[in-house]
């Protein structure tokens, strides 16, 4: 009778222990995310430029464009690429 009140208490004391590790590692995570996530809002640009300027974008676009032609002009002559 006495083997099986120490098993008990062993199992308790692993019981508790490994309840105390998982709370001390779900802190330890919800603190990383938080450290991420205040890293990402750093980061984030103003709102005003979020979107880019739209001088920007329309030399991309042109810059697309170019190299669309420049692809069909080597196709149309046969030209490998």
């Amino acid at each position: 009778m006495m083997m099986m009140e120490i098993d008990m208490i062993v199992a308790a004391t692993v019981l508790v222990a490994l309840v105390i590790t998982a709370g001390t590692m779900l802190l330890g995570w919800q603190g990383w995310l938080a450290l991420k996530n205040r890293e990402l809002e750093l980061r984030r640009l103003p709102p005003e430029m979020e979107h880019g300027s739209p001088e920007g974008m329309a030399r991309i676009e042109i810059a697309d464009l170019k190299e669309r032609i420049r692809k069909l002009e080597a196709i149309a002559s046969g030209v490998d690429l």
